[in-house]
């Protein structure tokens, strides 16, 4: 009888691309893929271990896990991931954990699982992936793990020093989405900007850009955490002059206050970061920014929160994601004196929010009247369709509204004029003129 196995994948996109990997596997394999935990006889929980709650999360599903394993089919039960390599020791102490897999041990899954040593001998990993997203986009990883060792994070020591992969791997797992019908290519990394330094001497995105422009069957390709410092002109050229480039760039900044941002070992200041972004600007006046920060960093005072709080209003993101500042054992902020009480870490991120739910709201209604093109994702129950254009990245931002006489298929692109606008979403009407 075939084996059935069932993955539970949290954290990042970057930990997406591993899940589809091992689900490629498990078909490689001749192991039935199924959703329903119940029913498996093989459970893989994929974890995050980034932060303190993704690991209280892991450790849920993992105990979630045991029920199934008492009560249903469950024989085997594996743990893979951040968390898994993390924290190796206390899933390996559990009763109910048969395998602890780490994030670079993935080719050892199938012969764990099946105890045939021979399966070992494995097409490239990255061959094998099983998209997991809508059909219409998906993930490409162009890099693995980071050489930043900003003090809060606890990647380098998780997925080790920064590696490119190479460009023609990547060209080629491109041409496979590609073939299997992805249009949108969102491009990750912990650092994509910095693609291709370790392993050609210089910053080569700007030439990977061009070369997966070349792919039939590519529409549109996004650029997510681009460290401001490693921003350079023949990337931002490349954005302005490229139509399958979308003008959209993810950009971390963490904080703006010179003293928290040398407590973070950020290799920025305020000034340059503004001046990082008035040159973005100039080179791609209608690009759309979006940012991360962390509140509530230790010995964050008033004045460098009131510093972040005015930074965001002269650079007026597009796009902001604000996280309370969160203590990881291991780490050398964990080490450092004046630790914020929690409740001043949460205060401080809802004022970032609110502040930014503000300058949303008015950059999106400059909107209205002007025709974008929008992928179209999905349909509401009251029988409106929604979506993304090119200022909108899946899951992390808003979407369009689409009202439409017309019935539209998930993957179509569509031009929509905006009518309305709100704090982080808008809605329009499908129209037969082109995008601005």
């Amino acid at each position: 009888m075939t084996q059935k196995a069932a993955l539970v994948s949290l954290g990042c996109d970057k930990n997406t691309v591993d899940s589809e990997i091992m689900l490629g596997l498990l078909r490689n394999a001749n192991i039935d893929i199924i959703s329903d935990l119940p029913q498996a006889d093989i459970i893989i929980i994929n974890t995050c271990g980034f932060l303190k709650d993704s690991v209280d999360e892991a450790r849920e599903e993992v105990e979630a896990a045991f029920g199934f394993k008492r009560n249903g089919s469950c024989k085997v039960l594996v743990v893979t991931g951040c968390a898994a390599k993390r924290y190796r020791e206390e899933f390996l102490a559990l009763d109910g954990v048969d395998f602890v897999l780490g994030v670079s041990e993935y080719d050892k899954l199938i012969p764990t699982i099946t105890g045939n040593i021979a399966e070992c001998e494995l097409p490239p990993l990255h061959s094998v992936r099983i998209p997991s997203t809508p059909k219409h986009y998906a993930y490409l990883r162009i890099a693995e793990g980071c050489d930043s060792h900003c003090t809060y994070c606890t990647i380098p020591k998780i997925r080790g020093a920064y590696t490119s992969r190479t460009m023609p791997s990547l060209l080629e797992e491109a041409q496979r989405l590609a073939d299997f019908g992805v249009k949108e290519l969102v491009l990750v990394a912990q650092d994509t900007t910095l693609y291709g330094k370790d392993i050609y001497g210089e910053q080569r995105l700007h030439v990977l850009l061009q070369e997966l422009s070349q792919i039939d069957g590519i529409k549109w390709i996004r650029l997510l955490y681009c460290y401001p410092e490693h921003i350079y002109d023949e990337l931002l050229a490349e954005i302005a002059k490229n139509p399958k480039v979308l003008p959209y760039i993810d950009l971390p900044i963490q904080h703006a206050s010179d003293r928290i941002l040398k407590l973070m070992n950020r290799k920025s200041s305020s000034k340059i970061l503004m001046s990082i972004i008035k040159e973005i600007k100039r080179h791609v006046p209608d690009i759309v920014l979006r940012t991360t920060l962390i509140t509530g960093f230790p010995s964050e005072t008033k004045r460098d929160f009131a510093r972040l709080c005015a930074f965001i209003e002269q650079a007026e993101f597009d796009s902001l994601g604000a996280f309370a500042y969160s203590r990881e054992e291991g780490t050398a902020a964990d080490k450092l004196p004046d630790h914020l009480p929690e409740k001043v870490k949460l205060n401080r991120q809802e004022q970032i929010m609110l502040k930014q739910q503000g300058i949303s709201a008015r950059k999106l209604r400059q909107n209205i009247g002007k025709i974008f093109e929008v992928v179209v994702e999905g349909i509401e129950e009251s029988g409106v369709y929604f979506g993304r254009s090119y200022t909108q990245a899946p899951d992390i931002d808003g979407i369009t509204y689409i009202s439409s006489e017309q019935p539209l298929e998930i993957g179509d692109f569509v031009h929509v004029r905006i009518t309305e606008a709100w704090q982080y979403d808008v809605m329009g009407e499908v129209c037969d003129e082109p995008a601005e």
